[in-house]
């Protein structure tokens, strides 16, 4: 039997990425189970945020089984699937390798493998969280977004209703676990997950992070009472070149 990977708060790169190969090939059954079903409204929410067209090229961080992925290549944009699990890509490619817009690439959000302005759009749903130095992964997003292209980051969040969280927080709790392990994945997972949705900022904080490292236009709204929240920027466009002053061709006589 594999022994189970427990990540905690500390996030260390390799227990967390090892965690996630191990939930893979449940992972999509679970979150619909353990959410709903509302997972699919969230990323129908995400894929018309992002308002992917033909010929753009996407990057979907975190992108983990291809799900969204998939979903934002429906459009005829080339969409780059990363994520810094082997396990999950390897099942993202299972299920939608068939698809030509669409490529898979391991990644660390840290210090992404791509070129500075090589994306019009970035999206990331439920990663950031699970990253060590969110604002370095902000930023490093921002580095490969071409100037005026847009950011959409879908994550768990704060309900802003008082007796609505509370029950939220009991369901993570007390239920989320018991339905991960009825479904068949690692509980040990959904325990992190639990713990990191207790342990991230709430909207605002996140929207400040956001400005903080350069993104503007910074928005928010909320999804399923708060639950998750739907985070929109820009990068702001390069400042026009000023143009360079005619030199006067004609001798200028001294008196």
């Amino acid at each position: 039997m594999t022994q189970s990977k427990r990540a905690d708060l500390g996030k260390d790169p390799q227990r967390v990425s090892g965690m996630f190969d191990q939930v893979a090939a449940g992972y999509d059954r679970t979150n619909t189970v353990m959410t709903f079903g509302n997972d699919a409204f969230w990323r129908a929410a995400t894929t018309r945020a992002v308002a992917p067209k033909r010929g753009e090229r996407i990057l979907d961080l975190a992108a983990g089984t291809a799900s969204s992925s998939a979903s934002l290549a429906m459009s005829g944009a080339e969409v780059v699937a990363a994520d810094f699990s082997p396990g999950m890509l390897t099942e993202g490619k299972r299920r939608h390798g068939h698809l030509k817009n669409l490529s898979f690439v391991e990644a660390d959000a840290m210090n992404l493998p791509f070129a500075d302005d090589e994306f019009d759009a970035v999206t990331m749903s439920y990663g950031l969280r699970n990253v060590q130095q969110p604002k370095k992964a902000l930023a490093e997003l921002l580095r490969v977004t071409k100037p005026g292209g847009r950011l959409v980051v879908n994550e768990f969040s704060t309900p802003p209703g008082k007796v609505f969280r509370g029950l939220y927080r009991f369901y993570n709790a007390q239920v989320l676990p018991r339905v991960a392990r009825v479904a068949g994945t690692n509980s040990d997972a959904y325990d992190y997950l639990n713990e990191s949705i207790q342990d991230w900022p709430d909207q605002r904080t996140l929207s400040a992070w956001l400005r903080e490292v350069g993104w503007t236009e910074v928005a928010y709204r909320n999804l399923s009472f708060g639950i998750v929240a739907l985070h929109r920027a820009k990068k702001p466009a390069k400042p026009a070149t000023p143009a360079t002053p005619k030199t006067d061709t004609k001798a200028t006589k001294q008196a």
